[in-house]
């Protein structure tokens, strides 16, 4: 049980960057912050010039441990990094003297939930987007996996596939974004038997209402607003969001409206393809790329822009002569955001991905009162009202011109009764008190369950460890003398597991202090003593019995020189 009202909450995120994952996690952070829980964030990854403003300006407390790790090798084995990096930041959480919470909540990667409970002693939460079994091994749709990569990717991917089934297995509560995804880890994680309990993401209300006249006036603001009506797309740039759909159904309602009257000021139609952009990262860089060609090939004019603030350099490009038809818009503000869901000449919200989990993207447009197209699969259709706040279609670049013509062509009346369905909606479902209230609750029942006592496990361990010291000490003998040299190196082994254990129930006790020395224990040194003989005995009968049926057994012919 928390030793107050109030809870100590560390949040566990792999990189705290600009993204859906990254917005979910400041805004459960807040909200359950507002409910006085004390929250700290602990990432692999925080750079000041790339990340949410409330990670920033001191509204969140967040630790960056930046691992001496690559993010990957040759752009491969992306996961296997991600993994170390995990427990490079679990190595600094868990460390002696180093904080204590009552509970752990961590996403995206299950690697480090054994250790939380094993070391830490206190319970997790682990909030699944997605598994990433099916993220990585190709493409979900519909219920099947199409997968992709040749045998030495699939290969290379069965014992990570197992590794996070194993380890979300051991999370005291599991919740999902949405009923999809919990229908999916159901059916893709069988061995798991609680049911993903489902809590939406929510958004921040206050901060999708309109800016005051004065930030309206700010450059970057001023810069990303036009008169024209705005097609606006929020994601970041990777392949999986299907930006190209946009870029496709743009380029035929281009077409059809230079059909119509020159009266008709809808012909003058711009698109923004807004989202986050990471030059580290080369899907980003290479899913921008493919976007400029597309424009390109449908002969659509761009340009490429940021915020003052962004460090990103960007790519080169030749400027239009005129206003651009699309707009790429690196890393938006936060008032960028709100200015542009805001703005009347913003017509409707697109959402490109197929089979998303859940997505943000939506319930910002229906928090603004804007319209949003999006694929009729996965969350958006759960978040979305067919109709009555937006539309959901088959994610065919004709089908969508076919949409966004209707969305513009669109009465005052219409669009007024959408956009108060849509502010309802998010207000009622999906705004931050909502989401912070069932995540209290889930907490609160994790904390609920008390401490969990490791001690044992841990000299269990040491035990065995010794064992396996004197059993391997006695076949080393065989080949020269090493025996000395594995006993040390098992015996150091058995006491540090047996530390370990001291000090995981010294944390399951209380807070632990910075000062803190593992008592000495006879039962310690007799455990590991008795062990060593043990294992030595069982070794010296086992070679014993080989040499009565088989001779001198094969290692006594090496020396150790």
């Amino acid at each position: 049980m928390s030793r107050s009202n109030s809870l100590r909450i560390a949040f566990i995120h792999p990189d705290l960057g600009i993204g859906g994952a990254e917005r979910l996690v400041v805004d459960a952070a807040l909200g359950l912050q507002r409910l006085g829980h004390y929250i700290e964030i602990f990432t692999s990854h925080h750079d000041p010039k790339h990340c949410f403003d409330e990670t920033r300006d001191g509204t969140l407390h967040v630790h960056g441990i930046h691992p001496p790790l690559p993010r990957a090798i040759a752009g491969k084995f992306h996961i296997l990094f991600a993994h170390l990096r995990q427990l490079h930041l679990i190595s600094y959480l868990l460390r002696p003297g180093g904080p204590d919470f009552d509970v752990y909540f961590v996403d995206q990667l299950s690697i480090c939930i054994p250790l939380l409970r094993l070391l830490g002693g206190r319970r997790v939460v682990f909030y699944c987007h997605f598994p990433d079994k099916l993220l990585a091994n190709g493409e979900y749709v519909e219920g099947k996996m199409l997968r992709q990569g040749g045998l030495l990717k699939r290969a290379y991917r069965v014992p990570m596939d197992w590794l996070e089934e194993v380890t979300t297995r051991n999370a005291d509560i599991i919740l999902a974004n949405s009923r999809f995804t919990s229908s999916v880890f159901r059916a893709y994680f069988s061995s798991i038997p609680q049911d993903p309990r489902v809590v939406y993401p929510g958004v921040n209300l206050s901060a999708y209402e309109p800016l005051p006249v004065t930030a309206l006036q700010d450059p970057d603001v001023a810069g990303v607003l036009s008169s024209r009506p705005t097609l606006l797309s929020m994601n970041r740039f990777e392949k999986k969001k299907n930006a190209l759909l946009a870029i496709d159904a743009f380029a035929l309602l281009r077409k059809s409206l230079a059909l119509t009257s020159d009266a008709d000021r809808s012909a003058d139609a711009r698109l923004i393809l807004a989202g986050g952009y990471d030059p580290r990262v080369e899907e980003n860089t290479r899913t921008l790329a493919g976007l400029v060609e597309r424009a390109k090939d449908r002969s659509l004019t761009y340009i490429i822009t940021k915020p003052a603030a962004s460090p990103v350099a960007l790519p080169a490009f030749t400027a239009p002569v005129g206003a651009p038809d699309i707009v790429f818009l690196l890393n938006f503000s936060t008032a960028q955001r709100a200015a542009l869901l805001n703005a009347p000449s913003t017509r409707v919200l697109l959402y490109t991905p197929a089979n998303e989990h859940f997505g943000i993207g939506p319930v910002e447009g229906m928090a603004c009162g804007v319209p949003v197209l999006a694929c009729n699969s996965g969350g958006p259709t759960e978040s979305l009202l067919d109709g009555t706040t937006g539309w959901l279609r088959t994610p065919e670049p004709a089908v969508w011109a076919d949409a966004l013509a209707d969305c513009l062509r669109m009465d005052e009346s219409a669009r007024g009764s959408m956009a108060t369905a849509g502010r309802r909606r998010a207000r009622e479902l999906f705004g931050m008190d909502a989401m912070a209230t069932q995540l209290e609750r889930e907490v609160r029942a994790a904390d609920a369950l008390g401490p969990i006592p490791t001690g044992w496990r841990w000299r269990v361990s040491a035990v065995l460890v010794s064992t396996f010291a004197g059993f391997m000490s006695s076949i080393f003998s065989e080949i020269g003398d090493t025996s000395y040299a594995v006993i040390l190196f098992f015996a150091l082994a058995s006491s540090r597991m047996w530390g370990f254990g001291a000090y995981a129930d010294a944390r399951a006790a209380g807070p632990v202090p910075e000062n803190w020395r593992r008592p000495g224990s006879k039962w310690e040194m007799l455990s590991c003593a008795m062990s060593l003989v043990f294992g030595g005995l069982f070794a010296n009968v086992f070679l014993t019995s080989g040499r009565r049926q088989y001779g001198p057994p094969p290692l006594a012919k090496l020396r150790w020189g």
